[in-house]
């Protein structure tokens, strides 16, 4: 726990024992079990760490990466060690609270989640038109991915993942649901890519391969807008970046996604597609599209209702939910954006019931 609590604040093992006072061969021994750390050494974590001391006394099983954000398959140079580190002892983290909040309740979800495994069904397009169809969703866009995602029992947090250029990671864990958590400062186009191409990780793939993030994309695609759905949306004439600009509002996506849709729909040429290219260079909309066109992010209501289960239905303080969750009172209601709860304002909780 230690260990953890340095990683998720970001901090190196040299630069944490010059705060601790310690040796770094002695922090070293301690992070791994095999010296005993003074009272005093934990109080002086607690305080360099922003965590209560009884965190250090938490018992939880600690999980390392997973797939879809192991160093093995996601080679991203622009990622470090530390950096990685960090997000995975956010998640590490965030399931321990969850578990906790769900001791108190109990999650039903309104979906059921399937399991379409790339080997067996093998094309990514197919496996997103198969669950499109066992949710008995209708044709078109998708109007809210969260709201799906949750309704499935997949649990979807915000987090600015440390500041990394990490845009979100599925984290499963036995006897808890899915929880997806993708990077807050994606704009909402990318952030519904972001969580469709997850839910392509949690349907697809029980194991890694070096194909799953280009088959996780193509699902995310696929998802958001089934080929013989959007093809009459190109219409009969030459796909341009105004048609593009036009279907992003309608369809959430990313106009650069939109282009992929489109040549998978049949309606470019090799060399429309590089003159669309072309010209997204050169009005600077490859990596940030027009602002005008932006439209609000999707909010999860999952966690925040079951914040709001233990606050008005069961009586809990802000204090004494930070003490169950050992973590510091004064930064758990910007990690969870309590502040709506706290306000007062409405959030009926939904698929949720107390347990008695």
């Amino acid at each position: 726990m230690l260990k953890l609590a340095r990683q998720r604040r970001g901090i190196r093992q040299n630069e944490a024992a010059v705060k601790l006072g310690v040796s770094p061969s002695d922090l070293s021994r301690i992070e791994n079990d095999a010296k005993e750390p003074s009272s005093a050494l934990l109080e002086a974590a607690a305080k360099a760490f922003n965590v209560p001391v009884g965190f250090f006394d938490l018992t939880d099983r600690i999980y390392g990466a997973p797939v879809s954000v192991h160093p093995m398959w996601r080679k991203k140079a622009n990622v470090s060690g530390a950096e990685l580190d960090a997000v995975i002892a956010e998640l590490n983290v965030r399931v321990m609270h969850l578990r906790r909040l769900l001791s108190a309740a109990d999650l039903n979800p309104a979906r059921t989640l399937p399991q379409l495994d790339i080997e067996e069904f093998g094309d990514p397009e197919r496996i997103a038109g198969v669950l499109r169809a066992h949710w008995m969703m209708p044709r078109g866009p998708v109007p809210n991915v969260t709201q799906i995602l949750e309704e499935a029992g997949i649990i979807v947090a915000h987090s600015s993942m440390g500041s990394s250029s990490i845009s979100g990671v599925t984290f499963r864990v036995p006897g808890m649901p899915p929880l997806i958590v993708v990077n807050s400062d994606q704009p909402a186009d990318r952030m519904r890519h972001t969580l469709c191409h997850e839910l392509g990780h949690i349907v697809m793939h029980q194991f890694p391969s070096p194909e799953m993030e280009k088959e996780a994309d193509q699902f995310a695609g696929c998802f958001l807008a089934p080929t013989a759905d959007i093809r009459p949306h190109f219409g009969a004439t030459r796909v341009d970046l105004k048609r593009l600009a036009a279907l992003k509002p309608v369809w959430k996506m990313s106009m650069a996604a939109l282009v992929f849709a489109a040549d998978r729909a049949g309606k470019l040429t090799t060399s429309q597609k590089n003159y669309l290219w072309q010209q997204f260079s050169m009005a600077k909309i490859r990596t940030s599209e027009p602002p005008e066109l932006d439209f609000p992010r999707e909010q999860p209501s999952v966690l925040s209702s079951l914040f709001k289960l233990h606050i008005e239905n069961l009586g809990y303080s802000v204090a004494e939910l930070a003490d169950i969750l050992s973590m510091s009172a004064d930064e758990l209601p910007s990690f969870y954006d309590l502040t709506g709860i706290i306000d007062g304002k409405p959030n009926r909780p939904k698929g949720l019931r107390v347990v008695k």
